[in-house]
């Protein structure tokens, strides 16, 4: 006997639709939620320029360090002890009251350490002297009186001397230096140090200050 062919019955046709509904589904599930993330990263982009452009935007502004200014303000002439109106008396001192200045351009606040100024004759030291510590607050400017005590005996040893006598006028020079640091609510520290040179022609008979200049050097 010939055996009959066996024929597989055919799906039903709910099934098959059933099955086409599952993957459209699933097809369009994966298109939201892909459009989503795409939608999120666009986002997180957006914030991500946002947050470095105010950060650059502080950096340049608020956060910039910029150089403080030292300035000497002035030189008072005191306890001058002279002969004949002329010649310092020798083991005497002469005092120089100097008005300095620190301004501070930044809006953070600049704390500096002991300043120290030299007073130099022709390359020789005849003076020095140390400031206190202190602080220039943001975009503030603080000011201080430094006296510098100038060893007499230094200068009627230099050969100069009498030369500038004659004239009247005493030239002098000084160096000044100043080290601090620049904080900024304790996420800035940047360490600076100003140096200032001057020169300057002291008038023998006034004690004034005469044709004063001062060059200043700013290191971060």
């Amino acid at each position: 006997m010939m055996e009959k062919e066996q024929v597989r019955p055919l799906a039903p046709a709910t099934a098959r639709v059933h099955s086409n509904n599952d993957d459209e589904e699933t097809v369009l599930k994966k298109t939201i939620r892909r459009k989503k993330y795409i939608k999120w990263c666009g986002c997180l982009v957006v914030v991500i320029i946002l947050l470095g452009v105010a950060v650059l935007t502080l950096a340049l502004t608020i956060f910039k360090i910029d150089e403080p200014e030292i300035k000497m303000n002035g030189v008072i002439v005191d306890n001058v002890n002279l002969i004949n109106g002329t010649i310092p008396r020798p083991g005497s001192n002469i005092s120089l009251i100097a008005d300095i200045s620190v301004k501070n351009p930044n809006y953070a606040s600049f704390r500096y350490k002991n300043t120290t100024t030299n007073l130099y004759y022709h390359d020789t030291v005849v003076g020095m002297a140390r400031g206190p510590p202190g602080q220039s607050k943001a975009r503030r400017t603080a000011r201080m009186n430094i006296t510098i005590d100038i060893i007499v005996n230094r200068l009627l040893e230099n050969p100069n001397l009498q030369n500038d006598l004659g004239t009247g006028l005493l030239t002098l020079s000084s160096f000044t230096r100043v080290g601090g640091r620049v904080k900024f609510i304790n996420l800035i520290k940047k360490h600076v140090t100003v140096k200032m040179n001057c020169t300057m022609k002291v008038n023998i008979t006034s004690r004034a200050i005469e044709d004063q200049k001062c060059k200043r050097k700013v290191k971060l």
